[in-house]
């Protein structure tokens, strides 16, 4: 990265002095996220003066490989950028992916100690206590069984009816 430093332009020094080592592990992750966002829009923007430069370059060289070693600076910050960039990125996946080891095992805690996120079973009516990852047991009954079928007979039926339309 150094060899590209003596291209870059004050402001953009400052933005690279942020990317050092030290100062990017003392970032969290939405301070991160700013910097990424930062970086990306001075390589886009580099890596697009660089492109029209070039092309307006091309008709007057005759090509576009004659072109080419006339935008030098303007490639060698869009590189320095783009390593920037990379940088700041893997910095980022690397606390994104910290940040949600943490959760899971905060989850994984709460879940062993009983203290699940889903509702609470100690609430039902009928006194007994469902275990965790069961629904509380309910059955709709007319009181016999043979009419109970037979009414889900007869809504399989209309279903059915319905499915072939």
């Amino acid at each position: 990265m150094d060899d590209y430093l003596w291209v870059l332009k004050k402001g953009e020094l400052d933005l690279m002095r942020e990317i050092e080592p030290d100062r990017l592990l003392a970032l969290d992750e939405e301070e991160l996220l700013a910097l990424h966002k930062r970086v990306r829009r001075a390589r886009n923007k580099h890596v697009t003066n660089y492109r029209r430069r070039g092309a307006k370059s091309v008709e007057k060289a005759g090509g576009r490989g004659a072109a080419a070693p006339k935008g030098a600076k303007e490639r060698l910050r869009a590189e320095a950028f783009e390593e920037a960039l990379a940088i700041v990125s893997e910095r980022i996946a690397v606390v994104a992916h910290e940040h949600a080891e943490q959760l899971k095992a905060e989850r994984l805690a709460r879940a062993q100690a009983g203290r699940g996120t889903g509702p609470d079973a100690s609430g039902s009516s009928d006194g007994k206590i469902s275990g965790p990852g069961r629904g509380r047991e309910h059955r709709q009954s007319t009181g016999g069984i043979k009419k109970d079928a037979s009414s889900r007979s007869q809504g399989a039926k209309r279903q059915a009816k319905k499915d072939s339309r």
